[in-house]
Formats: structure tokens, C-alpha cells, sequence
């Protein structure tokens, strides 16, 4: 009778368990939205380019066994010195599957390569709720969410996550 695999080398047991680690992303889905346009229809009229602030926010759970949901909360305000044009709240999120990581590797994944494979779909989704909103697309660009962790995880002060830029 064939022994058993430990588990380290990562070869199936004999019985035919897998024993590989497995990641993958189940589903995607918007938890929250909220768009205000608290100034309209005034603010179409404005001259005056608004600043864009946005804030990002990631958070994990664990929701069932091997079964992770990762929430990026994306935060935009829009304004000119004296008047709001728009403020977006977005709680996009995505349920991860996770098999025979080990445990040290769980919290970077779900902090660092998950909001980079979700962060697309919430960069859409945020882009269409502005300019549904009346005004031109806010695009973001990329953001390297693993430097990100692995600087809160050092201990260093977090890079700021706010883009200044017009709407």
C-alpha cells in the first residue's frame, strides 16, 4: 500500500485528494453604490474644474470554509472651492475560493492579489456611475495593492491612496 504524502510536496495523496493549492475567484458583485449629486442641476454650469479625492479601503472575511469574500470600498468627492459636484460610495466585492495555502500566504492574498483582480470591474463600475451622473467618466488608474499591504505590513506610514485630478 502506497504511504501517504505529507502535504509538503504538494503531490495528491494516494486516495486521491488534492493537496496542490488552489486559488479562484468565484463571483464578483456590487455590495453598495451610492451616487449624490447634491448640487445639481447648478453645477453643470460651473466653470470651475472640481477636485477629485478618492479613498480606498479593503477589508476581508471568511464566509464559509476555503470561502473568502474581499470588499474594496472605493470613496470619490468631486468639489470646487465652494461646492460639491458629486460624491460616490462603492463597495465592490469578490468571493475567492482558497484551498491548501498555507496560512502565511492567506492575508497578502486577500489584501494584495485580490483588489488587483476585482479592481477593474470597480474602476467600470465607478466610471459608469459618474458619467451616468452627468459627468465626464472618472478613470483611475492602476494601483498596486500588494506594495500597498506589504508596506501596512511593515509597519511603514501608507502611501496615500487619494488622486487629486478634474473630473
Amino acid at each position: 500500500m502506497a504511504e501517504q504524502d505529507n502535504g509538503v510536496t504538494g503531490e495528491p495523496y494516494s486516495n486521491g485528494e488534492d493537496t496542490l493549492p488552489a486559488v479562484g475567484l468565484i463571483s464578483q458583485y456590487i455590495k453598495d453604490l451610492s451616487f449624490e449629486n447634491p448640487n445639481a442641476p447648478a453645477i453643470y454650469q460651473s466653470q470651475e474644474a472640481p477636485q477629485i479625492d478618492v479613498q480606498f479601503n479593503i477589508a476581508s472575511s471568511q464566509v464559509g470554509e476555503d470561502v473568502y469574500e474581499v470588499v474594496l470600498k472605493v470613496e470619490v468627492r468631486a468639489e470646487t472651492d465652494t461646492t460639491v459636484a458629486f460624491i460616490v460610495d462603492l463597495s465592490y466585492a469578490g468571493l475567492f475560493g482558497i484551498r491548501n495555502v498555507p496560512a502565511e500566504h492567506i492575508q497578502p492574498f486577500l489584501l494584495g492579489e485580490a483588489p488587483r483582480l476585482i479592481f477593474p470591474f470597480a474602476r467600470r463600475v465607478l466610471a459608469d456611475a459618474v458619467r451616468d451622473g452627468g459627468f465626464p467618466p472618472l478613470l483611475l488608474e492602476p494601483i498596486d495593492f500588494a506594495a500597498m499591504y506589504q508596506q501596512q505590513a511593515a509597519g511603514q506610514p501608507a502611501v496615500t491612496t487619494g488622486e487629486t485630478g478634474h473630473a
